[in-house]
């Protein structure tokens, strides 16, 4: 057994979570405490209501999502919300969230991650967004239906394909999640491959224009390997043992 306040110091310190400015409703840190005392930790994409469900049910424990209970922002404590927030306080779960500081981690990040992955090289940060570099990119040999096969492999899902750059792959973006909107300034940084999660209808055809291939991955396939990551590696620090719920939504 684990004090809680143990592991929430050694998140927000790897993860440097008061920090890295987000979106005001990631309110990324610890969202819910509970008496203290932890035993086993669960990793998690988003934190709804059949994923507390499910991990309430195996009693206490610190559940280590990307997307928190807050997402929608303030909102009255009733229906799902309520259910939501009972169901882990009478389980004695903890929950903390961690979005964009997960996502850009040199080590835990989503993006290097994902980037390791498919065997991408010379990886560096990219695109910044408020000072902050939120992507990663570097190179890859091969062709465009060899790097989808890649993908496919790595996230497990289907990887849907805008064949709007060249055949031979050899500059790659990676910014995971909903970053697909973002083709125009991608494109213009002299990349010709883009990797994100999902994207608008209107940004195909403008990859097409812009001649650039986009690969959506899938918004909650490309955001698993971050919160896995930084819950093994709390595992190890704290020998706590760790598991990961899996609940896709297939977009």
């Amino acid at each position: 057994m684990t004090l809680l306040n143990q592991l929430v110091e050694f998140l927000d310190s790897e993860l440097k979570t008061a920090t890295i400015s987000d979106y005001p409703s990631a309110l990324n840190g610890l969202q819910l405490a509970n008496e203290g005392q932890v035993t086993r930790v669960v990793a998690a994409v988003d934190a709804s209501l059949p994923v507390i469900e499910a991990v309430a049910a195996g009693g206490p424990a610190l559940l280590i999502v990307h997307h928190g209970i807050f997402w929608q922002g303030a909102q009255p404590l009733t229906g799902a919300f309520y259910r939501k927030i009972k169901t882990a306080m009478d389980a004695g779960l903890a929950i903390y969230s961690s979005h964009l500081p997960l996502d850009v981690h040199p080590e835990f990040g989503n993006n290097v991650l994902l980037a390791r992955a498919i065997g991408l090289q010379d990886i560096t940060p990219f695109f910044e967004r408020n000072g902050l570099l939120i992507g990663i990119k570097g190179k890859w040999h091969g062709t465009r239906n060899q790097l989808a096969a890649t993908l496919r492999g790595c996230l497990q899902d289907d990887v849907h394909v805008c064949p709007g750059g060249p055949d031979a792959v050899v500059q790659v973006g990676i910014i995971t999640g909903g970053a697909g909107s973002e083709v125009v300034e991608v494109a213009s940084m002299g990349l010709d491959s883009f990797v994100t999660g999902e994207g608008p209808h209107w940004t195909y055809p403008l990859a097409e224009e812009l001649g650039l291939n986009v690969f959506y991955g899938g918004h909650y396939a490309t955001e698993i390997f971050g919160v896995k990551a930084i819950s093994e590696a709390l595992s190890k620090q704290f020998g706590v043992p760790w598991s990961f719920y899996d609940r896709p939504t297939g977009l």
